[in-house]
């Protein structure tokens, strides 16, 4: 169901922006955010996940899939969860997994230009690998736009949402998360940025059948820990840039 657009920006003008209004650093994760969650490429990586499990341990689909989901809820990855229980090397799991067809991906000009119109730094936060973020933020005409790329392996392999993958990261780049906003389409991916400081924004599918979720993974956007909701990323840039006349 699509959120009502006073759910996503507040009727007053200028009322996103004056909450933003101290931020000079702008993180954004990547999959299901940069590029909207009803596009096939999650989908895509999502199968080859499966069929990296098929064929490491000769299961049927759906079996692969029930594991998959497994290490993924317990471990915040599934490769945290293969490395962990079986000694499996991230280079040959990420090179797999985003051995994937971007062709479907087009420059998207609005959040280009919303995210340029952003003032200060811009950094991607992601726990998928450096080279898929690059490879699809070229797709989406926005890699130029942002200063680095702070992947799974930056991550020392502890993924979002540990905390520890976040003091990484501001410690990596000299982030004040007092002074950071964080763009997040998991919720739970937002409660260490919230805590440490950072403005949280949740970007939501248009409709709930655009993107399959897990159960636990499925917010309200009502939580303490999210600041902003919002399922038109480039449109709610644009509000954060703008000014009372």
């Amino acid at each position: 169901m699509k959120r009502e657009l006073d759910v996503i920006k507040p009727r007053l003008p200028g009322e996103i922006a004056r909450r933003f209004s101290h931020v000079r650093a702008w993180v954004f994760d990547l999959d299901n955010t940069l590029y909207p969650a009803g596009s096939d490429l999650w989908p895509k990586i999502d199968q080859r996940i499966t069929l990296f499990m098929a064929q490491l341990f000769g299961l049927d689909g759906m079996s692969s899939r029930a594991l998959q989901k497994y290490y993924y809820q317990r471990y915040g990855t599934t490769l945290r969860g293969l490395m962990s229980e079986h000694d499996i090397t991230a280079d040959e799991f990420l090179a797999f997994v985003h051995d994937i067809d971007r062709s479907s991906l087009k420059p998207n000009h609005s959040l280009a230009q919303g995210i340029a119109a952003l003032p200060g730094r811009k950094l991607i936060l992601t726990n998928g690998s450096r080279e898929h973020a690059i490879r699809t933020a070229e797709k989406l005409g926005i890699h130029d736009l942002f200063e680095d790329v702070f992947d799974i392996v930056a991550a020392d392999l502890l993924p979002k949402p540990y905390a520890e993958t976040y003091d990484r990261f501001f410690a990596r780049h000299g982030v004040d998360p007092k002074e950071a906003a964080m763009f997040e389409d998991i919720a739970h991916n937002l409660e260490v940025p919230h805590a440490r400081g950072m403005v949280t924004t949740l970007v939501t599918p248009r409709s709930q059948d655009e993107v399959e979720r897990e159960v636990w993974e499925i917010a309200t956007g009502g939580e303490p820990h999210v600041d902003f909701v919002t399922d038109d990323l480039a449109a709610f840039l644009e509000a954060v840039v703008e000014r009372e006349a």
